[in-house]
């Protein structure tokens, strides 16, 4: 759907999380940063995250199929599943011998 998100979290708590990560680097690497910078740095990785977890940015790289309209989702549904049944039966693969 246009409007969906993609992501394990919200964008406010994957920022928090994502921003300490990188505070910790900086300090790490021994450089200050002040809650001003802090507070920049939570912002600008809050909006690249809700940036890169649109459907558009992600069709736009083929990480999804389709972006389809809710009022067919129905069809799309049964379109997946007819596809799904027709998957041909795959044997079990084995290996053989490896030598390393």
């Amino acid at each position: 759907w246009p409007t969906a998100r993609f992501a394990v979290m919200s964008g406010d708590a994957a920022a928090s999380t994502l921003a300490e990560i990188k505070l910790k680097q900086l300090e790490r690497a021994g450089k200050r940063v002040d809650e001003k910078q802090k507070k920049e740095l939570v912002e600008s990785v809050r909006a690249t995250y809700e940036h890169q977890t649109d459907p558009r940015y992600a069709a736009a790289r083929l990480w999804v199929d389709a972006i389809i309209d809710p009022a067919h989702t129905r069809d799309a549904l049964i379109w997946a599943l007819e596809a799904a049944a027709l998957n041909p039966e795959v044997r079990e693969f084995k290996t053989g011998v490896l030598q390393t």
